[in-house]
């Protein structure tokens, strides 16, 4: 087959590069595969076909824009390419193949520049009309999954032409397209030289340092207690509690005629018995959540003991009751009893008085005992709740075949736990029936057991009684994209919390038994309360269909369909709270950062809503007292007065999400702020992971009406919030480096809500930092 080409590629142009124009090389990027990535994608795709080329349909996954949604930004970049070399079928060899990628990947700004262009420009004559510049905005628009922006592309591509054909052409030129460009926003993270110098010199103390294994080793050693030491407290004292007792035990039994039969066997099992009645006592204290709402907040515990960590000491606990069943469980069933059975009868004489003057000849004989049944009981409905307690049945990542797909989701791992009731009841009639022990002082597990069994049982009896007295009226109920519902209700009188906190929330129109923790989004000085919740499990969904049918919205339920008074018939809902957590500490610093992913960031929403309110509230007082002294106090300077010891002083707040349409969520709280946020006290930065990276050309006329949009409204085109929004993923490394610059000898609250999967980098990076400037970050996890 033969093609018309032109070899003379593309046409430069003719200008003098400014340092501007060097720092726009990074403004359009096409390509980052080398030549080699290229071809051998060339050769896999052309393997099969005859004729050896490579059709149009195939060219953005051989240059890299493999997924569906980049597609046709690929086919047009081919047809822009072709178009500039004449080649006017939907194929192309190797060769030309080369020639393509040579130009997509040439570093030159000019021949980047004049390629975009050529995309737009679809009939070549140098000129970009409104229809052209629209169809741009649809194809990148629809690339990066931003569907409001295609929604809106007349709108926009008039802007274009408004804003940059100054002498209404009815067209704009290659330079329109270089000017804007090249005079986006400055990104970098400092300004000025000193700003500059400063970063590189971090970044080199921040460099690793080639040290000998041994001065590693203790170096990390020596940062991990730095940073961990209330953890390691704590466990190291749980750990001295259970060799202790468990070493009493052994040494107890060594010391009984049982041992001359039984041997260590005996000892092993009593002393991993012993460890497991500390152990089933002390795994309620952790969902004691009002006694550890209290000790955190009322006494000095919470300097020592690490509150935040209550689940994952939950989940230790459990793994350290299912070793001590293993033991406890083997050393009796697979030694004890076979040594029972075959003592002599001199062994087995002074033995009579715990297992029967009559010597078993049957191992049943200890199988159909109340020792053995209840342990075997036990130990199957603790083997239920703990597997389906794991991530892949509770988050319902296992997908099974019906009716087995019950056993998976937050309902069967809610009913599953509610055993213990059962299990408790069957471990203190097990500690009853001992063999070996028959003095009902020696028989300590319901000693073990009183107080922990009566604080929980305190704390559920608080739940009903509180959640009766707390009634909440349903103000406003709104579904918005992703699956997120919102609950706003009435404040109940004297209800007092702190932004950051969680609520229970039960509905028993879904299910009367059980509640589920949400994060309020509200801040303690609004008149209402709201929490955001996304419709993942099958109770918040079975809640979002109650209040959809409650509703009875049109047929269209938009997204911003809000419902109040007129409908008084929304299902009754209750909540107990408010309860402790991690973010509520922000107040302790000057200076936070507060990260959220996704429906992560609702914790965040409510911290910076009440910084802002605790703002405006200093600024009043200061105000006033202007007018009644005759003279301006210092913002600092009161708040460390009367009722304000409110810290606070710079928050950064980073919240990530996948798509545009999860903006809606939080919109109006994200525009309340930055309007009443005069100071700049909440520096605030939104990403939007669909948008490719800044640079890269299927983002480059969403970057450009970003800033033309901003500047002409004020708004930004993708979340349609007073905030620019940023494209890809951040670069948390680049945050912290900024805030260390910006506040040296400072400690700074770190605190993150979201996937667990970022929770190792950023805690890393907190402690990099920490060391190795004189910056102090204090990372805190939600763990609800």
């Amino acid at each position: 087959m033969s093609n018309s080409v032109v070899r003379n590629g593309p046409s430069r142009i003719s200008r003098t590069r400014s340092t501007t124009a060097a720092l726009g090389l990074e403004a359009i990027t096409f390509i980052g595969w080398s030549w080699f990535t290229v071809e051998k994608r060339f050769n896999e795709l052309t393997a099969t076909a005859t004729d050896g080329l490579l059709p149009r349909s195939h060219f953005g996954e051989c240059i890299g824009m493999r997924n569906r949604e980049s597609k046709e930004f690929a086919c047009e970049l081919f047809d822009a390419l072709a178009r500039s070399r004449n080649i006017s079928c939907g194929s192309i060899t190797k060769e030309e193949l080369r020639e393509f990628w040579e130009q997509i990947s040439d570093p030159s700004f000019d021949s980047r520049l004049r390629t975009f262009f050529d995309m737009i420009d679809k009939d070549g004559d140098g000129r970009i009309t409104e229809d052209e510049v629209r169809k741009m905005i649809i194809l990148s628009a629809s690339a990066n999954q931003l569907s409001n922006i295609v929604i809106q592309a007349d709108e926009y591509a008039k802007l274009f032409m408004t804003e940059l054909d100054h002498n209404k052409l009815g067209y704009l030129t290659i330079e329109n397209l270089e000017m804007l460009i090249l005079q986006g926003p400055n990104r970098s993270l400092t300004g000025d030289n000193e700003g500059r110098g400063l970063s590189r010199m971090l970044s080199q103390k921040l460099r690793p340092t080639h040290v000998n294994l041994v001065q590693r080793k203790y170096r990390d050693f020596h940062y991990f207690v730095l940073d961990n030491w209330q953890r390691v407290l704590v466990m190291a004292l749980w750990i001295g509690i259970m060799a202790a007792i468990f070493t009493y035990k052994y040494i107890e039994y060594k010391n009984r005629a049982v041992f001359e039969v039984l041997g260590h066997c005996v000892c092993m099992a009593k002393g991993a018995a012993e460890t497991l009645k500390l152990n089933m006592a002390l795994i309620l204290l952790p969902v004691c959540r009002n006694t550890i709402t209290w000790l955190r907040n009322k006494t000095k515990l919470a300097m020592a003991v690490p509150f935040d960590d209550n689940l994952n000491f939950h989940k230790l606990i459990a793994v350290a009751i299912a070793l001590g069943v293993g033991i406890h469980g083997i050393s009796h069933l697979a030694c004890d009893f076979p040594r029972l059975l075959i003592a002599s009868s001199d062994e087995y004489s002074p033995l009579g008085t715990f297992f029967g003057e009559e010597q078993p000849t049957s191992y049943w004989h200890f199988v159909k005992g109340w020792e053995v049944t209840t342990g075997i009981l036990m130990v199957v409905l603790m083997a239920i709740a703990f597997t389906l307690a794991f991530p892949w049945f509770r988050r319902s990542r296992v997908r099974l075949p019906k009716p087995l797909n019950k056993l998976t989701g937050f309902n069967a791992f809610w009913y599953s736990h509610h055993l213990f009731i059962i299990v408790y009841g069957l471990l203190i009639i097990h500690g009853i029936k001992l063999y070996m022990t028959h003095e009902w002082y020696k028989k300590t597990t319901w000693m073990y057991l009183a107080v922990p069994v009566a604080l929980y049982l305190g704390e559920r009896l608080i739940r009903v009684f509180r959640s009766s007295i707390n009634s909440v009226k349903i103000l406003k109920v709104a579904v918005y994209p992703g699956n997120v519902l919102a609950l706003h209700m009435s404040k109940p009188q004297g209800f007092k919390y702190k932004s950051g906190q969680y609520i229970f929330v039960n509905c028993a129109a879904v299910s009367p038994f059980e509640w589920h923790p949400f994060y309020m989004t509200s801040a303690p000085m609004d008149d209402h309360l709201s929490i955001h919740m996304r419709t993942l499990g099958d109770w918040t969904r079975q809640l979002k269909l109650v209040f959809s049918e409650a509703c009875q919205p049109p047929r269209s339920f938009r997204s911003d369909y809000l419902q109040g008074k007129n409908y008084p018939n929304f299902p009754r809902v209750l909540i107990d709270g408010p309860y402790a957590a991690p973010s509520q500490d922000y107040r302790n610093y000057g200076v936070v950062l507060l990260l959220g992913l996704g429906i992560g960031s609702t914790p965040m929403i409510s911290i910076i809503k009440d910084i802002v309110n605790n703002i405006m509230s200093m600024e009043e007082e200061e105000e006033a007292n202007s007018l009644e002294e005759g003279t301006a106090a210092p913002l600092k300077s009161r708040s460390d007065s009367g009722a304000h010891s409110f810290k606070t002083r710079k928050a950064y707040f980073y919240w990530v999400i996948r798509e545009q349409g999860s903006f809606d969520w939080f919109k109006g709280v994200l525009d309340e702020v930055a309007e009443l946020d005069t100071r700049g006290i909440v520096e605030m930065h939104n990403y939007c992971t669909s948008v490719y990276e800044e640079g890269d050309a299927r983002s480059v006329i969403i970057t450009m009406l970003q800033s033309l949009n901003h500047a002409k409204n004020g708004l930004d085109v993708v979340s349609g919030t007073r905030i620019t929004s940023h494209f890809g993923k951040p670069n948390f490394r680049n945050a912290f480096k900024g805030i260390a610059l910006n506040h040296p000898n400072t400690r700074v609250g770190v605190f993150y809500c979201g996937a667990p999967a970022l929770e190792p980098e950023l805690r890393q990076l907190a402690s990099d930092f920490s060391h190795k400037t004189t910056t102090k970050f204090e990372f805190h996890k939600e763990n609800m």
